[in-house]
């Protein structure tokens, strides 16, 4: 691989850690747990990314990465929808069994 192409793709990864530290500074800590849990679930794009660099013939190595990228995203993803379900719990009524339902 040529040194520019990997400058870039380094430059770009880079600028992301920047950008995306500043932008979740910012955000309001009441919505933190919505923001995050939809952008795990988003990652699932990952996921397809992470296959397709799985099943390169590459070398072992990319393979490896690949599974770990697989298996990591997995993760990301599940805790993503874990932690939604969890919030959108918080907001539901519980019944307390007494008297029915109030009107």
């Amino acid at each position: 691989m040529e040194l520019a192409p990997l400058l870039l793709l380094l430059f770009a990864f880079t600028l992301a850690i920047f950008l995306g530290f500043e932008l979740i500074s910012k955000v309001p800590s009441q919505l933190h747990t919505p923001l995050m849990s939809g952008s795990n679930a988003i990652s699932g794009i990952t996921i397809v990314g992470a296959l397709l660099a799985l099943n390169t013939n590459e070398s072992a190595l990319a393979q490896w990465i690949g599974f770990a990228a697989v298996v990591f995203a997995t993760i990301n993803v599940v805790g993503g929808y874990l932690v939604t379900d969890r919030m959108l719990a918080m907001f539901k009524k519980k019944d307390g069994g007494k008297g029915g339902p109030k009107a």
